[in-house]
């Protein structure tokens, strides 16, 4: 049982296991793991004016404004699955963007708890995310290292052919990782001078690192730091 809201921000490169981790902590303390980009699309699936606006900026092939997706965001964090806590992923990616979230969350009494920022080595990344393998079929994921196939190339669910995405090939890793430094480097910086960054290393086995994040949150939630 919590004491007070958990309302958390998740950072962490692709491949660092962050959605892993989230989900995790999803089934612990029954807050909900919301993503941006998850919203945005039930947004434009809606039909409405709101999403019709965002159709708009996606069609165009331009960002959706950071003012349109705040709000987006805070009707969703007024769900009623939300009032224990939430664990943001995706946003904010900018120091504009948490200023913002910040000042917003303020308003609505939902001040952030805290921000759990997974670090891992590019080079652990890319070799992750270069063994990923994917079903055509079915599309459950495989790892060549992690979670092997009982038969090279072939899926054991539907036994359909096994192939690496175009968007884990090593030259779009490291691109996709450029952007994520250059966006989350100032981020990390931010929270650091507000005392909210919590820094895990992402390159454990994945019970240690829930357990990590674990005592934090318990700590976050101690009558201590009420």
């Amino acid at each position: 049982m919590t004491n007070r809201n958990l309302n958390l921000i998740f950072l962490g490169p692709p491949g660092a296991g962050k959605g892993t981790q989230a989900k995790m902590i999803v089934d612990k303390y029954s807050i909900p793991q919301i993503s941006t980009g998850d919203l945005m699309r039930a947004a434009v699936s809606s039909g409405s004016s709101v999403g019709e606006k965002v159709k708009s900026f996606m069609a165009s092939g331009a960002l959706v404004p950071d003012e349109l997706v705040l709000d987006i965001l805070l009707e969703r964090l007024a769900a009623e699955d939300c009032r224990a806590g939430f664990i943001l992923d995706g946003f904010p990616r900018t120091v504009g963007q948490a200023k913002a979230l910040d000042i917003a969350l303020e308003r609505q009494k939902m001040p952030l708890s805290g921000v759990v920022a997974m670090t891992v080595p590019d080079d652990v990344l890319t070799d992750r995310l270069t063994a990923r393998r994917i079903c055509r079929d079915c599309s459950a994921s495989y790892h060549l290292e992690y979670l092997k196939p009982k038969v090279e190339g072939v899926c054991d669910r539907c036994r359909g052919e096994l192939y690496q995405r175009k968007d884990d090939s090593e030259e779009v890793i490291l691109n996709r990782l450029k952007v994520y430094h250059d966006q989350t480097s100032p981020l990390i910086d931010f929270y650091q001078q507000r005392k909210k960054l919590y820094a895990v290393d992402g390159n454990k086995k994945i019970e240690m690192i829930f357990s990590e994040i674990c005592d934090i949150i318990d700590s976050l939630n101690s009558p201590s730091s009420l």
